[in-house]
């Protein structure tokens, strides 16, 4: 197949990944989504988003095939995708060694492996890696067989069995006899030495890899809800989580569009605090203290040169994110323009962070942990934060550009200053500050239930001075500063439901235009599972299966999730997969699975 293609959906894209970084691979078998050496390093293959001049590596039939079957094979990120052939069927397996720490590999290792059954079949190669936003081509030398691709301090080597010239940009044909599979590895090495490794020794490491991961996977409580969908959301939330630091990306994709054709693009390939710690919860829900303990870990350090102040966002290694800018002469997918780079949000005032942070910290010292004196120093600062900063405004947790007073950010402040007195209960705090923390909460709960509350609608609103609904007040039920059967809780669930619906189970943030932005987006994933997690915290479990049930099917092939989709085709809109997505589906299967069963009947799963 060479010649232009069309993009695929982002639905069609299945995630390779091994804690670094991450690929996105089309069920063409190109990947068109790379950046290297880590997620929010230089596109290496960018044509999701830069077009055909920004790279792609494609490994599969000659010619448009009919996919029969792509799957992951069971608990593990390998990915299989097979074809229907003349001849007989064309399988790529392919995957990203997550584990090579302490070991003599390359910090990235990427291994495509085409196998035939029923016949000999013609399969094609196109490698053409470009580097960076101006798609940067390679100085290139063979050595020994092995294609060694050069940037300056970015290496690559291409090594193949059976040997195959390639040479970048140009497609190579290969004929894949069954019983003689061809095995293709690329290494990756940025300012160290780069390491060749054989082609069936690569296969080998796949092979190991894919045992950690069932054995990762086996930890996982047996009879909870809807077991398969949430183990396959942990693994892509671990595959998203770069393994030296142990902090989340929000997804590994830029400009992704929110509006097809539109401005709505944004670059994820950083930390948010907020949604790191919404993860922390799940991963403890499920009795991952490893991957808590290590964001924890990780949020400390990288905090600490502006602590008390809780940026909105970090890089990977906890430096501030780069400022937010457009490159011109990208096309985007689909024509959404602009491609940004970057992030604006970075220097945002967004009080809700704090509230998800100091709960993660609350809930890993429920689960019998004990802080560390600095870790329990920075959660006090933040806690003083909100204290001081509560009546300010800031731009919520949907960042909009122009603050204002935002209810749910409120919510969130009270949180905080709760959870922060909580913990206090086993840890060591001056009267003096605990004092200020009461008071101070005191005054939040007083302040949201009188200004930011409507009786007529029977529901807490968006924000100050405004009758909008805020999709976010779904957490209302898990705070605690209502009680769950309250008028109010259950009023301002049923009001978002119906106001802010989208057709079916699907949910707008809040009324679709009223962010001050051009265009229009889709529907929230996160905001149904939200809506799932409230129904099941309040007593409603029925309803909870149904509707998540029902999400299910709004899934990639894979099991994916972007962080939108469009309620009239189901299509997956914005930078995928999400890793907000997949942390509120988790919980929102915990909460089934903590949720009282009236009767043995109802469909429980």
């Amino acid at each position: 197949m060479t010649g232009p293609r069309p993009p695929a959906p982002i639905s069609d894209y299945g995630l390779l990944g091994d804690t670094r970084t991450a690929a996105l691979v089309a069920s063409d078998g190109a990947i068109d989504w790379l950046c290297v050496p880590r997620f929010d390093g230089e596109p290496l293959f960018g044509r999701l988003v830069g077009g055909p001049p920004a790279g792609t590596f494609r490994v599969g039939p000659v010619s448009a095939a009919t996919v029969v079957e792509r799957r992951y094979r069971q608990h593990t990120a390998t990915l299989e995708t097979t074809w229907a052939v003349a001849g007989g069927r064309l399988t790529l397996t392919e995957s990203m060694v997550a584990e090579v720490s302490g070991r003599l590999l390359p910090t990235t290792l990427l291994v495509r492996r085409l196998s035939a059954e029923g016949g000999a079949v013609d399969a094609a190669v196109e490698f053409d890696p470009r580097l960076g936003v101006p798609h940067r081509r390679p100085r290139t030398r063979s050595r020994g067989g092995i294609l060694v691709c050069e940037w300056g301090a970015l290496a690559l080597a291409l090594s193949c069995t059976p040997d195959l010239t390639i040479e970048p940009g140009r497609p190579t044909s290969v004929r894949v006899v069954p019983g003689r599979p061809v095995t293709l590895v690329l290494a990756v090495a940025y300012r160290e030495p780069l390491i060749y490794v054989e082609p069936a020794a690569a296969w080998e490491l796949v092979v190991a890899d894919e045992a950690r991961w069932r054995a990762w996977t086996a930890g996982i409580q047996e009879s909870l809800p809807f077991r398969e969908p949430v183990v396959r959301s942990l693994m892509t939330m671990r595959l998203l989580t770069y393994s030296p630091s142990q902090a989340p990306v929000a997804a590994p994709t830029m400009s992704l569009p929110e509006d097809p054709g539109g401005a709505r693009n944004w670059d994820y390939r950083y930390v948010w605090p907020r949604d790191a710690s919404i993860g922390v919860n799940a991963f403890l829900g499920v009795g991952k203290l490893d991957e808590a303990h290590g964001f924890l870990a990780w949020l400390l350090h990288a905090s600490r040169l502006e602590r008390p102040r809780l940026p909105a966002l970090f890089t990977v290694n906890g430096r501030h994110v780069p400022r937010e800018r457009e490159l011109p002469g990208w096309p985007g997918y689909h024509d959404s323009v602009p491609v940004r780079i970057g992030n604006g949000a970075a220097d945002q005032h967004q009080l809700d962070g704090y509230g998800w942070v100091v709960d993660a910290a609350w809930v890993f010292v429920q689960a019998g942990h004990r802080l560390y004196s600095e870790t329990w120093r920075a959660v006090r600062g933040f806690a003083d934060v909100v204290a001081r900063r509560w009546r300010e405004p800031d731009a919520g947790v949907w960042e909009v550009r122009e603050p204002g007073q935002h209810v749910h950010s409120q919510l969130m402040g009270w949180l905080a200053l709760d959870r922060a007195l909580r913990i206090a209960d086993t840890h060591r705090l001056p009267a003096r500050q605990r004092r200020r923390w009461e008071s101070a909460r005191d005054a939040i709960a007083a302040d949201v239930r009188t200004h930011g509350f409507d009786p007529t609608q029977g529901s807490y609103l968006r924000s100050h001075g405004s009758a909008d609904l805020d999709a976010a007040l779904l957490v209302l039920p898990l705070l605690g500063m209502d009680s769950i059967g309250s008028a109010r809780v259950h009023g301002t669930i049923d009001a978002i439901r119906e106001q802010l619906s989208a057709g079916g189970p699907l949910l707008y943030r809040y009324p679709p235009g009223r962010d001050g932005l051009p265009g229009t987006e889709g529907a929230f994933l996160p905001c149904s599972f939200w809506l799932v997690q409230a129904l099941a915290s309040t007593g409603r479990r029925r309803e909870a299966i149904e509707l998540f049930q029902t999400l299910l099917d709004y899934a990639s092939p894979l099991g994916l999730y972007a962080e939108e989709v469009d309620p009239r085709t189901g299509a997956q809109l914005g930078n995928y997969p999400q890793t907000l997505t997949h942390a509120a589906l988790v919980q929102a299967a915990l909460a089934i699975r903590d949720s009282p069963r009236p009767d043995r009947s109802g469909g429980d799963q």
